[in-house]
């Protein structure tokens, strides 16, 4: 672990003293309310996550802190990460897509979101280890994989009342999967919330490095939008490139105590714009502050700006893998869009490790 994580002192940290800390407290409040009550992060082995007792008392600390950065100061021990095989690191965004829908099937709205099938399994460890499948269906009793993306959009579930509504657009209905959430303004009035139910066990392919190796699209200018903008002008092969992905999402709708804050993330709390982060969770205990030191974009031209902020670790996702990989949470709609689409930077990350994890861990100090 000591090649893996040294020791940094605060005042070290680039515009930590001026940060605003309240943010990430308030959000660092609602992981500790979780991890209090549920700990489900605990289920599985963590690398750097350390045991619930563990965290209890920094958990019950922060609920009666005052000043945040000196709860954050006192409590933590800050740690730069340093991963050996992207030692750049990489941080890239995501976001909450809003689109418009209806409950009822039309010729406007034609295009289904689906709740998890009842003949969709989440494979036991054997059967997971034995096929490499973590989700699929039992033929005969053996475990195989599930219905493909283009089986589904083709008609496979109609019949068995699995929409929860419909979308103008199967682009739409693509972003959403990829986001793994999302919200629908509906028709008649009101928003429906998406959360993310479960997957069809079919790898993840993504679509824009395809445009890329086709040359179809250039690397350098490679973007969400960009493939939005490709996919409007060409939408008979948009559908066949959609098809390639085979991998399947399906939702459910998610009754959200504020509706300021974004969906459920992993952790199952809501997630908040620019302070919740998805990590690889095989390393990083749901809850863990990080601080990053990277860029992201800004407007509309993309800009790249600074962006050196104190978030929590409340979601994970199937490309999020390594030490020094985030995924920056910054919100819904069309704003968070244009700066989570094209963001993909380098840059630092330090994460904050409570002073009884990191005694458990055997963390230098």
């Amino acid at each position: 672990m000591s090649g893996q994580l040294s020791l940094v002192r605060f005042p070290d940290l680039h515009d930590w003293q001026g940060h605003g800390h309240e943010g990430a407290r308030d959000a660092f409040r609602r992981s500790c309310r979780e991890m209090l009550e549920q700990g489900t992060g605990f289920n599985r082995p963590v690398q750097f996550g350390g045991s619930p007792s563990s965290w209890r008392s920094t958990c019950l600390a922060a609920f009666e802190a005052g000043d945040p950065r000196v709860f954050f100061e006192r409590k933590f021990r800050a740690y730069q990460v340093h991963d050996l095989e992207r030692p750049e690191g990489l941080f890239t965004g995501y976001y909450e897509p809003e689109v418009f829908g209806s409950r009822k099937r039309s010729t406007e709205f034609h295009v289904p979101i689906y709740r998890r099938p009842p003949d969709l399994v989440t494979f036991r460890e054997g059967e997971a280890a034995d096929t490499g499948l973590s989700h699929g269906r039992r033929l005969d009793g053996k475990p195989e994989l599930y219905l493909t993306r283009r089986e589904i959009e083709e008609g496979a579930l109609q019949g068995q009342g699995l929409e929860i509504v419909w979308l103008r657009d199967w682009a739409d209905a693509f972003f959403i999967q990829v986001q793994g959430s999302g919200r629908v303004r509906l028709a008649d009035g009101g928003t429906l919330r998406l959360s993310y139910a479960a997957k069809s066990g079919h790898a993840y392919t993504g679509i824009g490095g395809l445009l890329v190796q086709r040359g179809v699209l250039p690397a350098d200018g490679m973007s969400m939008q960009a493939i939005r903008a490709w996919m409007a002008m060409n939408p008979k092969q948009a559908r066949q490139l959609m098809w390639e992905n085979k991998s399947f999402v399906f939702f459910r709708e998610a009754d959200l105590e504020n509706s300021q804050l974004g969906a459920l993330g992993a952790q199952h709390v809501q997630l908040t714009p620019r302070r919740s982060l998805a990590v690889d969770r095989a390393l990083w205990m749901f809850g863990t502050p990080v601080w990053l030191d990277t860029e992201a974009p800004l407007g509309a031209e993309s800009t790249m700006a600074p962006f050196r902020q104190l978030l929590i670790a409340q979601d994970t996702g199937s490309a999020i893998k390594g030490m020094a990989r985030g995924d920056v949470y910054w919100g819904f709609g069309d704003a968070a869009a244009q700066i989570a689409g094209p963001m993909k930077s380098a840059g630092r990350m330090m994460v904050l490790l409570p002073l009884d994890v990191a005694e458990e861990l055997g963390v230098p100090g």
